[in-house]
């Protein structure tokens, strides 16, 4: 019997067809499913996406469909919601995204879905929140892609400076996937060598440390500048995160997971290192901070606390 790996993406928009590119190029699952209110536009991103099947590594049925389709899914990755608009804030944004998120994540659950939730709508955090809490899926089951992108920014940005694959570079972004993330310096390492030590010995300073982590925060703002929106990357990235889960292979990916008293918070969905398999978030990894850096964490979940007790009434919590 062929092992069933059946992906649902709810939202056709350039997030979600990036991360269903990529898929049905790296291959990994055998049927992919997807859902949108302009059903016309997912049938015929079904059926564009199907007729490359030939070019591509494995045999995938590609569908456009409805919610019925969950129940069997392993994983159902939400990317729906609205883009932020000139001069609206974020919480405005989390606002009018918490409503679909919700009547989405009621639709999926009615189904009989046992399987995953992967998140991506915007502001991230808060939207895996209110999946979180509308389904009352354990935390395992409900994963937001975080600070995912953040981190392969960073790591592609480091090893570039040092001339170095950015495979070998192990440091992280945590946080808010927004303006309060932040790095913890002292968990970085090139290799099994600390980063610290290196740019000790190339006569660097924390000053290009600083440069690097301004470059990746204001990427995203450059690429929207010059091109309207990001997409590829964090296709890629929610792609990465498909394959850990489905293949079970336990790799530590910086996601939004619900903290349960580590690093000194409880409820709030927020990008921390975490070991992915079969069955979603294995285990947090509750790194020792800096005095510093416990005191930015604290700062990037104040953030979110904040927006996330106007979200609650959205939700009717």
């Amino acid at each position: 019997m062929i092992e069933s790996r059946k992906l649902v993406l709810v939202g056709t928009g350039m997030v979600g067809m990036s991360m269903a590119y990529a898929m049905v190029n790296q291959g990994g699952i055998n049927e992919l499913v997807l859902i949108d209110v302009l059903k016309d536009k997912a049938e015929g991103e079904a059926m564009d996406l199907s007729h490359g099947i030939p070019c591509g590594p494995t045999e995938i049925s590609i569908k456009s469909g409805d919610y019925d389709e969950c129940k069997d899914a392993d994983i159902v990755v939400i990317t729906a919601g609205i883009n932020q608009k000139p001069g609206q804030t974020r919480l405005e944004l989390a606002k009018t995204n918490a409503k679909i998120m919700k009547e989405i994540t009621e639709n999926v659950v009615k189904s009989g879905f046992n399987g995953i939730f992967l998140i991506a709508s915007n502001p991230v955090d808060l939207m895996t929140y209110v999946v979180g809490k509308v389904s009352g899926f354990p935390r395992n089951k409900v994963i937001g892609s975080g600070t995912v992108l953040d981190t392969a920014r960073l790591r592609y940005l480091i090893g570039k400076r040092l001339n170095v694959s950015s495979k070998n570079i192990h440091a992280y972004i945590m946080g808010e996937h927004g303006d309060s993330s932040f790095v913890p310096w002292s968990h970085s390492y090139v290799g099994c060598k600390k980063l610290a030590d290196i740019l000790k010995e190339k006569g660097e300073t924390q000053k290009l440390l600083n440069e690097i982590y301004t470059e990746v925060q204001q990427s995203a703002y450059e690429i929207i500048e010059k091109k309207r929106a990001t997409y590829y990357g964090i296709g890629m990235g929610l792609t990465k995160i498909i394959k850990t889960i489905l293949n079970n292979e336990k790799e530590i990916l910086t996601v939004s997971t619900k903290l349960e008293n580590e690093y000194g918070h409880d409820g709030i969905y927020i990008g921390v290192p975490a070991v992915i398999g079969k069955d979603g978030v294995q285990e947090l990894l509750n790194l020792p901070l800096t005095q510093k850096e416990q005191e930015e964490f604290d700062h990037s979940c104040d953030v979110l606390t904040g927006m996330k007790e106007e979200i609650d009434s959205i939700i009717g919590e």
